[in-house]
């Protein structure tokens, strides 16, 4: 007979704010799903009080992980023992396991993006030309991780220049791919032979629901896939607009219980069940 263990395996998020952050929805009801005695919570912690935050991760041995998000994804990097090849690439680490004493950071943004497009549309990234709107974090992860997958070419379209061309550049220094920059200015036209057009940025996201890219959707082909990485609503107007002209859809939801199923085998071992985790955040965003 198995001996009694009341003590619960901790991972959670950092971040501030942090208070309306999903993740522990779909991560909870995957540890109940697999019968694991471990608990995901989310922490407020301030910019100042970041590193004595991992410190105090450090010295809980049941802190089995965490997750990074605004404001700490980037400062983070300097607290940890490893950073993994692609993080390195991006710049910025969302999610830290545990490898004995040591703390690796990881990105798991794009890989739940790359999983969903591979899951979910049956898409090949080799040699895809790759549209992504926007120069963010997300942007960043998502055209990272296509142009290691071998997406032959990735055209960024941001309206800062500066990140803009700080995007392409990096992935024509550090990746095998071909990038360009796009000022977006007024309303943007996807030019032909584009396979996947990816909208990375927050425009769309609860409570602004009605809010699209500005985009000349007449542009938008049936041979396109297109990407929205907001969660909440899933089904956004820019992904029904893009529908509508014939394009295959992937939405933010199936990108976010991706992301959080590859944190989840990197904490616990074990493979995620993804169907009990999306519908435990469809439900909470009423979906």
């Amino acid at each position: 007979m198995a001996e009694p263990n009341y003590m619960a395996d901790i991972v959670g998020v950092f971040g501030f704010p942090v208070a309306e952050n999903p993740t522990g929805v779909m991560q909870n009801a995957a540890f109940q799903a697999l019968g694991l005695n471990w608990l995901y919570l989310n922490f407020e912690v301030t910019a100042e009080h970041l590193a004595a935050a991992v410190q105090g991760m450090r010295a809980l041995n049941n802190f089995r992980g965490v997750n990074l998000t605004i404001p700490h994804k980037v400062a983070v990097l300097s607290c940890l023992d490893e950073i993994a090849p692609s993080a390195q690439v991006i710049g910025a680490v969302n999610t830290v396991r545990r490898d004995g004493d040591r703390l690796v950071g990881e990105n798991t943004d794009g890989k739940g993006f790359m999983r969903a497009l591979g899951d979910d549309a049956d898409i090949d990234a080799t040699g895809v030309h790759a549209v992504v709107l926007g120069a963010g974090g997300a942007a960043r992860a998502i055209a990272v991780e296509l142009a290691l997958a071998g997406a032959g070419e990735i055209t960024v379209v941001n309206r800062s220049v500066e990140r803009g061309e700080m995007l392409a550049r990096l992935l024509n220094e550090q990746t095998p791919a071909r990038a360009d920059f796009v000022a977006w200015q007024d309303m943007y036209r996807v030019p032909e032979g584009v396979d996947l057009l990816i909208n990375a940025t927050s425009i769309g996201l609860y409570p602004n629901v009605d809010d699209t890219p500005e985009l000349d959707f007449d542009s938008v082909t049936p041979g396109m896939v297109v990407c929205d990485v907001i969660p909440n609503p899933p089904n956004t107007p820019f992904l029904r607009q893009a529908a509508a002209r014939g394009a295959a859809t992937i939405d933010g939801l199936g990108m976010l219980v991706y992301q959080g199923a590859i944190a989840f085998k990197m904490w616990t071992g074990y493979d995620a069940p993804v169907e009990v985790m999306r519908r435990a955040l469809a439900a909470e965003f009423g979906e």
